[in-house]
């Protein structure tokens, strides 16, 4: 008087489309005892409660089956370059830890490397220009010109003399006027020599105009700015990982070219200290998914052994399905719901392993 085969094959489903799912599961060889334990204990709570007739009792769904893959817990991150470039090393192997910020690819950067140092050295003049322009004349310039005043004040001295000497000349009708006439011409080229060499000593003396230090400071700003654009230009040149982890695949080694298109990445990194899995629910059973729900995880090459999980994040995206089994029936047209799983902190699984999963939803009425 228990329940129909039927009704049990409806227990072991749990869930939308599971029953091929599950036969398929429980068939696999070592899995044997665990469903004929869980046979005997369904049978028998069926017997408790059996009615008095010949109708089956329905036993009510308590886990949602779903497929899944293993993953870090930060995903899997394919690192690509941020330039066009050829690749001129890539010194890692899948499996070797890497640390955030660390040079895992380098690209060909030679040419980049010599605009640097280009630009580097216009900026040491630039800024040459702009400390003659804020210091202003050398010493030895500066003494030159106060040397020429001098210079000049002596020679206005001795043609005023000499002016004077011929006027006096003249007075006593003893100096011819063409003598005076020079003396005179003198006098006044001596003075117009002292007010040169005196406007070129205030010149030199004379602080910087401030267009002529903008424009000096602009320059300089400007040589900066093209070494920053340059060396940023040439740091593309090394890919960084932006995590602490591990590399998990190898994609591309020395001599390929690569884009920063994202189409071409070098490495697949992610950190594995804990681990999730990224199940796949069946849209008939999403309504059935609670956050913090507990699960259990198993993968046909770990046998018998089952690993505890809890349900972490729900995605609010419908998709198709990416996870498949390897039975030819399974549909592959189904829409399903992401729901990421956190494993416990010692399971120690391969990403990208598949597994099954079933959450535990209690028993539903």
């Amino acid at each position: 008087d228990g329940p129909s085969a039927g009704s049990f094959a409806t227990t072991l489903n749990l869930g939308h489309r599971g029953n091929c799912f599950m036969h398929r599961h429980f068939a696999l060889p070592g899995r044997r005892a665990i469903l004929l334990l869980l046979a005997a204990s369904l049978v028998l709570a069926a017997g408790v409660r059996a009615a008095p007739t010949d109708m089956p009792v329905p036993i009510p769904r308590t886990a949602i089956a779903a497929l899944g893959r293993v993953e870090p817990i930060s995903e899997e991150i394919r690192i690509a370059a941020a330039m066009t470039g050829r690749l001129a090393d890539v010194p890692l192997e899948e499996g070797d830890p890497v640390k955030k910020g660390q040079v895992v690819a380098t690209l060909e950067n030679a040419d980049h490397l010599a605009r640097v140092r280009a630009a580097e050295a216009n900026v040491a003049i630039a800024q040459a220009g702009l400390d003659r322009v804020i210091n202003g004349a050398r010493p030895a310039e500066r003494a030159e010109a106060a040397a020429a005043v001098r210079e000049a004040e002596a020679l206005l001295v001795r043609a005023e003399r000499e002016l004077n000497r011929q006027q006096g000349l003249a007075e006593k009708r003893l100096g011819s006027g063409q003598d005076l006439d020079n003396a005179t011409s003198e006098q006044d080229v001596g003075r117009a020599r002292l007010a040169r060499a005196r406007e070129h000593l205030a010149v030199v003396d004379a602080p910087a105009r401030e267009d002529e230090r903008a424009k000096a400071e602009a320059e300089v700003a400007l040589a900066e700015a093209r070494l920053a654009e340059f060396q940023a230009i040439y740091q593309k040149s090394f890919v960084r990982s932006p995590i602490d982890g591990v590399v998990l695949r190898r994609i591309r080694r020395a001599g390929e070219q690569v884009t920063e298109l994202g189409d071409t990445p070098i490495l697949a990194v992610g950190d594995i200290s804990r681990l999730r899995v990224r199940a796949e629910v069946d849209e008939a059973d999403i309504s059935l998914v609670r956050l913090g729900q507990q699960a259990l995880i198993q993968a046909d090459a770990y046998e018998d052994r089952r690993f505890r999980g809890q349900v972490a994040r729900i995605g609010n995206l419908m998709g198709r399905k990416r996870v498949l089994s390897e039975d030819p029936g399974e549909r592959q047209d189904t829409r399903v719901l992401e729901v990421l799983l956190d494993l416990e902190a010692d399971a120690r699984l391969p990403a990208g392993l598949r597994v099954d999963v079933f959450i535990e939803i209690g028993d539903q009425e």
